[in-house]
């Protein structure tokens, strides 16, 4: 619930910082990267500090090497993350993010319904899980469209242009 509460706090702050005057900060799909940037900062720190026992633990048995899963994936996220925040790689950071949480979902499956442990208490029931998955995925995808529209818009202008002789 940690990463939900982060992503939604972080997102509220850097909006309210846009409505109260910071003029770089005053667009949603700016607060909501922000937000996804804080929130899986704090998810792939996890795979290495604190929770990293917790984390092999939901990778399914059928996968190989759980503890190198784990360490890549939380590795995707910190890069995801500083992805976000520099505007050249705004699109591919939420593309790649968007893909990494639909590639972890049935690890977030098979510990909602093997019962695994995170941090000594039960895990989320599956459907609670998959919602909380739904709005990760929905604001990543949310970023990714707003930047590949903006990209293309800037893209048309720029061909439209005349040449200058």
């Amino acid at each position: 619930m940690a990463p939900l509460i982060v992503l939604v706090a972080v997102t509220l702050a850097v909006r309210a910082a846009g409505a109260a005057g910071v003029p770089r900060l005053r667009s949603w799909p700016v607060a909501l990267r922000a937000g996804l940037a804080a929130m899986f900062t704090l998810t792939g720190v996890s795979h290495f500090v604190g929770m990293r026992e917790e984390l092999i633990s939901m990778v399914p048995p059928v996968l190989p090497e759980p503890g190198l899963l784990v360490t890549v994936t939380g590795a995707l996220e910190l890069a995801g993350a500083v992805g976000l925040l520099l505007p050249r790689t705004v699109a591919w950071a939420a593309g790649g993010l968007s893909a990494l949480l639909v590639v972890m979902f049935p690890a977030n499956v098979y510990a909602a319904v093997s019962g695994a442990a995170l941090e000594g208490a039960q895990t989320m029931g599956l459907f609670p899980r998959t919602l909380v998955q739904v709005v990760f995925l929905a604001a990543t995808i949310a970023v990714l469209r707003t930047y590949v529209s903006r990209r293309r818009a800037a893209s048309r202008t720029v061909a439209a242009r005349p040449a200058v002789p």
